[in-house]
């Protein structure tokens, strides 16, 4: 079957259910995945055939797509700040609002100068940029970061041993160290409990970040099924009548294992802006500033303590 011809049935089928831009994303990205090949390629050779094995992981890959699976979890792959990730049932998708916190961190932190270290026979070593990432999922956020801060040294938590398995996966992956906890962090009361074996946990960190779960029960009526459906739940949803539970949770830790004037960073829910900076400076912190995303929406929030 000629390629050109599948993508009008393709096209047909899923119109119902996905706008134009997305079912054309959606081919594409197929295209490139099952045969290696780009839209230039397929428009300079419209011939192009496929055969019955290939014409039967079209149909698989159709079929979910009519059932609203997300097409990240459908190819277990995705970009995230211009990286590859490896994605399942496990972890969250990334989302764009997310690489602009990513973004953030980075534009504050990249260059920063960290007081040297400890004198080695007469000699001061240089220390790194010690970051934390809780609730780290895929790893998107805490691998970005590694990969972009030259001097960081980067420690990610998160409660699920699946989820972390693919962070790890994806450390390697993009040729990063990135040293992992499983831990459930509302049963933390200092960092420092925190069960390592292979390396030294530091007892402050310069930089703590987090994406936790924020999306309030009463809010799923305006989740797609791609999300409600198919999206790890113990990574979204809270309780709203303790909506702010994780954001309090860290901010606690943060007082005790950020260094002096060490940063903390959150992504938000975009309704509990203003509760969620107020949250973080009756904590203490200092200079705590709430930003929108490119949506609009109250999305990102830093504080110095």
């Amino acid at each position: 079957m000629l390629l050109k011809s599948y993508k009008t049935k393709f096209i047909k089928e899923l119109s119902l259910l996905y706008d134009d831009k997305e079912m054309e994303s959606f081919f594409y990205l197929i295209l490139e995945y099952f045969h290696q090949i780009k839209r230039i390629d397929l428009a300079l050779n419209p011939e192009m055939e496929m055969n019955s094995s290939q014409l039967l992981r079209w149909e698989s890959v159709l079929s979910d797509l009519k059932k609203q699976k997300p097409i990240q979890y459908i190819l277990g792959e995705t970009e995230f700040y211009g990286l590859p990730f490896l994605v399942n049932e496990n972890t969250l998708i990334p989302r764009p609002e997310t690489e602009e916190l990513v973004e953030l961190i980075i534009k504050q932190n990249s260059k920063s100068e960290i007081p040297p270290g400890p004198k080695v026979n007469g000699a001061k070593l240089n220390s790194k940029l010690k970051i934390l990432d809780i609730g780290t999922g895929s790893g998107c956020i805490a691998i970005s970061l590694a990969k972009n801060i030259s001097n960081a040294e980067v420690f990610a938590i998160d409660i699920s041993e699946k989820a972390l398995a693919a962070a790890q996966k994806n450390a390697e992956i993009n040729k990063v160290k990135v040293n992992f906890i499983q831990a459930d962090i509302l049963k933390i009361n200092n960092l420092e409990q925190l069960p390592t074996s292979v390396f030294q946990l530091p007892t402050t960190f310069d930089i703590i970040v987090s994406n936790p779960p924020y999306v309030r029960n009463s809010e799923k009526a305006e989740i797609n099924p791609n999300v409600l459906e198919y999206e790890p739940h113990l990574a979204l949803f809270v309780k709203d009548e303790d909506a702010l539970l994780f954001y309090r949770k860290i901010a606690k830790l943060a007082l005790n294992n950020l260094t002096s004037k060490g940063k903390l960073y959150f992504e938000i829910n975009q309704y509990l802006g203003k509760e969620t900076v107020e949250l973080i400076k009756s904590f203490g912190f200092r200079n705590v500033v709430l930003q929108k995303d490119i949506y609009g929406n109250d999305r990102m929030i830093e504080g110095t303590r």
